[in-house]
């Protein structure tokens, strides 16, 4: 029974308490078991159950209001505590529609948002590119303007639901400022001609993921998410609101993980007692509980500060950092700790041996995350001298 007292903290109201308590109800019964036997279709299958089950209406902003960050990453911590692929599912559907959530048009937002929710359209966010990762400003891909269309040419990679999505919002640079502040973001319909699923890739943790190939791709300017040049404030911003989500996921995995050690060192005989015995296995316990509260704190205070409407480009990304490496850290001892079950193909241990890995690399590479820190620590002692 994983420990739910986090939920009691005084960042949390109660309705966070009630729908956490009706989602890991939810999930026990419908996705604990999906594991990716073919991807897409599993991917396709938990996506229709999240729309049907009311729970993606939690990862687009409503008219005129905020997304609550933290009903998103408890929704996201408790996906990722039953079933990873599930959680990717869900986290797409806000992160590929998050920048119509934001920026987008009434037009646009009606055309998508209602059937993202429903599980009725699966989203995409194409911002990476095979010279374009953590530097955004070396993007390629370019869109120029022609009559009432844009033209897009250029690779995107890396895109999450490549290859099942049925819309792509499309970062592009349309050159009306050097560096980052030329780029614009589109919405590319998969169907949209000279749009093309140029590779499939596969990776530890399979989930959908693809390179995209744009060949003269004609996109109406309708199309268009927020003004020209401002791509870049639009991702940064739809990041913004997922960065602390992806630190709730990696929460998820790190219970799940000990959840699943602690049962096991109860239950299993060595030398005459069991291995919850010994006393290297406790010490093993509490640094794994410990780094789990530590990451829990910061994710959740990050999550109740943006519901409060304060800045959090500092406190998501430690949240993020400490979260995704902390998680990596327990899981890895679980696995230990299950002997040679962790690395058996299926086993819990071993699944999410593989689902963390990714984590601390996507939406901002640790590394990334201790820039960002650094740079609003020196900017605020800069502006408070």
């Amino acid at each position: 029974m994983a420990d739910k007292a986090y939920l009691a903290w005084p960042f949390f109201d109660t309705r966070h308490a009630e729908l956490e308590a009706a989602l890991d109800t939810w999930a026990a019964e419908r996705v604990r078991d999906v594991h990716g036997a073919d991807v897409d279709a599993d991917c396709r299958h938990l996506v229709r159950m999240l729309g049907a089950g009311g729970w993606l209406r939690h990862a687009i902003a409503p008219e005129d209001a905020a997304i609550d960050t933290r009903a998103l990453c408890l929704i996201r911590e408790t996906l990722a505590r039953h079933n990873g692929l599930a959680d990717f599912a869900f986290a797409m559907q806000g992160l590929g529609s998050g920048a119509i959530s934001l920026f987008g048009t009434a037009a646009q937002r009606e055309r998508y948002l209602p059937r993202v929710a429903r599980g009725d359209a699966i989203a995409a966010f194409a911002l990476s590119e095979p010279g374009a990762g953590s530097d955004v400003a070396a993007m390629r891909c370019a869109a120029r303007p022609d009559g009432g269309d844009y033209v897009l040419d250029g690779d995107k990679t890396w895109i999450s639901n490549g290859g099942i999505a049925d819309f792509y919002v499309v970062f592009a640079r349309t050159g009306e400022a050097p560096g980052a502040r030329g780029i614009s973001a589109f919405v590319v319909d998969a169907d949209t001609h000279d749009f093309s699923i140029a590779e499939r890739i596969d990776v530890i943790a399979p989930h959908p993921l693809a390179r995209l190939r744009f060949d003269g791709c004609r996109v109406p300017a309708a199309q268009r998410i927020g003004e020209p040049g401002q791509g870049f404030k639009v991702a940064m911003a739809t990041l913004d609101v997922f960065r602390t989500s992806v630190a709730a996921a990696a929460l998820g995995f790190a219970r799940r993980a000990f959840d699943e050690a602690l049962a096991h060192a109860l239950a299993r005989p060595m030398f005459g007692q069991h291995l919850a015995d010994f006393q290297l296995t406790q010490a093993k316990l509490a640094q794994m509980a410990t780094a789990i509260d530590a990451s829990a704190l910061l994710t959740y205070r990050a999550a109740w500060q943006r519901d409060r409407g304060v800045k959090v480009t500092k406190e998501a990304a430690m949240a993020k950092m400490t979260a995704t490496e902390s998680a990596q850290q327990v899981i890895d001892a679980a696995v230990q700790m299950f002997g040679g079950l962790g690395v058996t193909s299926g086993h819990p241990a071993e699944r999410l041996y593989r689902e963390i890995r990714a984590l601390r690399i996507y939406e901002g590479a640790t590394e990334v995350q201790q820039l960002i820190i650094a740079r609003e620590l020196l900017r605020a002692a800069a502006e408070g001298a």
